[in-house]
């Protein structure tokens, strides 16, 4: 518990001086261990025959690719030249929603005894693709920020909704927690309550530099 306090005080000082750096590294945890998922739940599934932690490892690997997009979109980071706070925060909502409904479809797979994992890795390579493609090349993925004014109706909205499906996804996988493994339990169950709270603080910002928005990315680690 302290180093993880310690860890957060010093992200928090570096937010104050260079929120870029700040926002690079935190988010960049997150991908890590998102990319670390994936390929432990692929690794051992020939003997471990776990479907739903096979199945969150290929959805976190997806979410890392809109994750890594992003931070590389980010107001400031000049890696997409004419991309600006809409453009990530809308990434940052369709990684949301990605997470969210993969978090609660897994709650499924407590008994099934095997998935079709080239069908699944298929499915989410088109969802993830499409985000993409409606965000970055076609712009028909509703605006989520705006310069001056801030977050609009439908980001807000959109965080609400996460939030209460994480919560019932939460509760619904406590109600059949004697499927489930103890560890990918306690670890399904806690990455829903802690992304909740940590979307809660997403619906408060107007900058995104500002504090609800640093909050928000401490929360996430």
């Amino acid at each position: 518990m302290w180093p993880l306090i310690a860890f957060s005080v010093v992200l928090y000082v570096v937010s104050r001086f260079n929120y870029l750096l700040f926002h690079s590294l935190v988010e960049g945890f997150a991908i890590i261990v998102a990319a670390l998922i994936y390929v432990l739940a692929t690794r051992t599934y020939q003997h471990s025959r776990n479907s739903m932690f096979l199945f969150l490892g290929i959805a976190f690997f997806h979410i890392a690719v809109l994750d890594f997009t992003h931070l590389l979109t980010y107001k400031g980071m000049g890696v997409f030249p004419g991309s600006g706070a809409d453009t990530s925060t809308q990434l940052w909502i369709a990684g949301r929603f990605v997470e969210t409904l993969s978090l609660l479809i897994a709650v499924l797979f407590l008994q099934q005894k095997q998935i079709n994992r080239r069908l699944v890795t298929a499915a989410y390579s088109l969802v993830t693709a499409g985000l993409l493609l409606s965000i970055m090349v076609f712009g028909v993925f509703p605006a989520c920020f705006v310069e001056g004014a801030g977050l609009t109706t439908f980001k807000v909205a959109s965080e609400y909704a996460i939030v209460c499906l994480l919560l019932s996804g939460a509760y619904k996988l406590y109600r059949r927690k004697d499927y489930a493994e103890q560890g990918v339990f306690k670890t399904a169950g806690m990455a829903m309550i802690i992304t909740a709270a940590s979307e809660l603080t997403f619906t408060l910002y107007t900058d995104v530099y500002g504090i609800a928005n640093m909050l928000g990315h401490l929360l996430k680690i």
